[in-house]
Order: structure tokens, then C-alpha cells, then sequence
């Protein structure tokens, strides 16, 4: 499918056993010279190979950089080890940076190749649910500070996406968990039927190998791409698809970035956001029960950390929605609609906060 965004429109490809045409699809794209190959040792492990052949027979010169697993790699430092060994392969502007792995290798990658030489190209091929139907899509990269998540970055257009589903058999049920939380989000804030099928289906999705219908990935695929098509740059409209993401970021970063996968904290962070909603959006209680339902059957051995709501609070006075101090949530006023909301009390927050705790060792 194709995103519009007129000049930096790109096409976003979706099916199985697509990593072997990487190389043919940017020689279509008219990508020449060198690739740098940035993954993660386990992903290189799996699907280094078939990537570095099919770049290469595509007549392209290789060079493999490998970054830490998680959210080790979204770092300043790693970016800078990341530019440093791009100029000391000679790469050129005309050049390209391949971003094989999950939402953090593409991330870390994409903020290199937005910096490096003031933009080269860049192709994400995204080897999780979660970067597949989210963080590959769009355009946003960056890294973490201590201060809080994703607070330096850039948003940088890649010349094309590329969605082997094939390669998501191989994932840990935890980690198809993890992007499951997004597809969810997909359904709260825009198609309430995802929610439904995914219900039915949830048992075979986090089956091993997991189950997963690249159509799925296509639905949320095509919801962000409209919604970006529309602010690319995240000035109104898209600021929707954070939704649990306030809360869910505060939590990754009062547990150091170690506790929770990106989706698991989303998932935390949308059952406060759905309280939130009901005090604040108008949103009946009883409309969000099979989400919640949805979301602990997802999650069955995820629980709240023990943390003091002022830290949390903090954390969350640098979200990146915060304008003039004062702060922004994505909250719905039916499933399906989402609407920007400026919450100015923390009491109503915390009371969220506690009702969403208490909510889910009750579920």
C-alpha cells in the first residue's frame, strides 16, 4: 500500500517471504552504492544472511553494524557509534541505511540516517508485530534520555517498508503480546471490529509458532497510514496514535527502560488512559469492558509496578504532548473516536491510576 505524503510518499509492502526481494525492491527504489546493514545480534542471527545476500546480488555493498537488543540500542551513545562507523565506510548521501530488527533497531537506525551527512535514505524492514504495524510506519525516529522516552529524534520518511510476515514466526509469545497491545489500540481509536476478531482469534495469534494474518498487520497498516497522510509531522491529528502511550512511557522510564516491553506498557498505560476517559471524555464504563477484557487475556502475567505516583507524575510532565506545561491525553469519547484533552489535575490521573490497578487483579 502507498503512504501519501506528496514528495516523501513511499510504498509500504505487506506479505510472506518478502526479505529475499529486499535487494530487487532497492534496485526498484533506485538505491545504489553502499548499505549499511544496522541490526541486532539475534535478528543478524536469523535473517542477517538472507538480507546481506539479497543486498548484495542487488549489486550493492554491504556493511553490517549490529546495535544492543532493546531498548539498549536507543541511545545517543549507540547513535554516535552508529555515524562514527558510517564515516569510516566512506558512505555518501547518495548511500542507504537498512534498519532490520524491532521498533528499537529501526528507531536507533532511522535517527542515524537522518543525522548522518543531514539525511541519507533509509528502508525499514521491521521484524516484530509491533514495528510492523506501528513503529516502522511513519517516519518518527529517535532515542531515549534518562529524563524520559524518545526525547531527541527526528521524523525522517524511509524510501520504502518492507513487512515479511513470514519473519514473525520466530518471535517469543511475549513479544507478539507486546505488538498485539498496538493492533488493540488500532481498534479503540479508530476500528472498534478489531477488538472483536481479535478476540476470537487471540488463542491461535499467541500460539507457537504465533498465528499471525498479514491482513491484520494490513488493517493497522493502512489506519496509521491515513492518519499520517494527514499530519505527517504529528501537528493535530496524529497525536491520536498515542493513545496509553503518556502513562505507558512514564512507566518505561521510572523502570529504567528494563521492566516492560514497549507494548506491555502501552497496554498498562491505555487501562489508565480508558479511566481517564471515563471521568473526563464522557465515554460509557461499560463500552471499554471488552478491551479491558481483550487486554488482560493478552497479558494474563503483567502487573503494575510498585512505584509512587509522583514519579510517575513527573515522568509524564515530559511527554512530548505537554504544551506550555500543561498536559495533553489522547482519551475516547466512544471506542473509536479519540479525542486530545488537556488533563489538568493530577488527583484525576492518580485516581485513574489507582482504579486501573485495582480493576486489573480484579479481572
Amino acid at each position: 500500500m502507498r503512504l501519501d505524503l506528496g514528495a516523501r510518499s513511499y510504498d509500504i509492502h505487506i506479505g510472506k517471504g518478502l526479505l529475499d526481494h529486499l535487494g530487487h525492491q532497492c534496485k526498484d527504489a533506485g538505491l545504489a552504492g553502499k548499505a549499511a546493514l544496522v541490526s541486532s545480534p539475534p535478528v543478524n542471527d536469523l535473517y542477517g544472511k538472507t538480507a546481506h545476500r539479497s543486498l548484495q546480488e542487488a549489486g550493492l555493498d554491504v556493511h553490517t553494524f549490529l546495535l544492543p537488543d532493546g531498548e539498549a540500542a536507543k541511545s545517543l551513545s549507540q547513535v554516535e557509534t552508529l555515524v562514527s562507523g558510517f564515516a569510516d565506510a566512506g558512505m555518501e548521501r547518495t548511500d542507504v541505511v537498512i534498519a532490520l530488527g524491532g521498533g528499537t533497531i529501526g528507531d536507533t537506525a532511522g535517527f542515524a540516517a537522518a543525522t548522518y551527512l543531514r539525511g541519507v535514505s533509509l528502508v525499514q524492514v521491521p521484524t516484530t508485530l509491533l514495528a510492523q504495524v506501528d513503529s516502522a510506519i511513519g517516519g518518527k525516529t529517535g532515542v531515549n534520555l534518562e529524563q524520559g522516552k524518545n526525547l531527541v529524534g527526528a521524523i525522517w520518511q524511509p524510501r520504502f517498508v518492507l513487512c515479511d510476515t513470514d519473519l514473525l514466526s520466530s518471535l517469543p509469545i511475549r513479544d507478539v503480546a507486546s505488538g498485539l497491545a498496538e493492533v488493540i489500540k488500532y481498534g479503540l481509536i479508530s476500528d472498534p471490529s478489531i477488538i472483536d476478531e481479535l478476540a476470537a482469534s487471540l488463542q491461535s495469534v499467541l500460539s507457537t509458532p504465533p498465528a499471525v494474518d498479514a491482513r491484520l498487520v494490513s488493517r493497522c497498516v493502512q489506519i496509521k497510514s491515513d492518519i499520517v497522510s494527514g499530519d505527517e509531522r504529528e501537528g493535530d491529528s496524529r497525536r491520536v496514535l498515542n493513545f496509553g502511550h503518556t502513562f505507558g512511557h512514564a512507566l518505561e522510564t521510572v523502570t529504567d527502560y528494563g521492566r516492560f516491553l514497549h507494548g506491555e506498557a502501552v497496554a498498562l498505560g491505555m487501562m489508565v488512559a480508558m479511566e481517564v476517559s471515563t471521568k473526563v471524555a464522557g465515554i460509557a464504563d461499560e463500552d471499554l469492558d471488552p478491551a479491558r477484557s481483550l487486554l488482560k487475556q493478552t497479558f494474563p502475567k503483567l502487573s503494575y509496578p510498585y512505584v509512587e505516583f509522583q514519579r510517575l507524575s513527573e515522568a509524564m510532565t515530559r511527554d512530548k504532548k505537554v504544551a506550555e506545561g500543561k498536559s495533553v491525553w489522547v482519551l475516547l469519547q466512544a471506542v473509536g473516536q479519540p479525542v486530545c484533552t488537556e488533563v489538568s489535575s493530577p488527583d484525576v490521573v492518580e485516581g485513574a491510576f489507582e482504579a486501573a490497578k485495582e480493576r486489573w487483579a480484579s479481572e
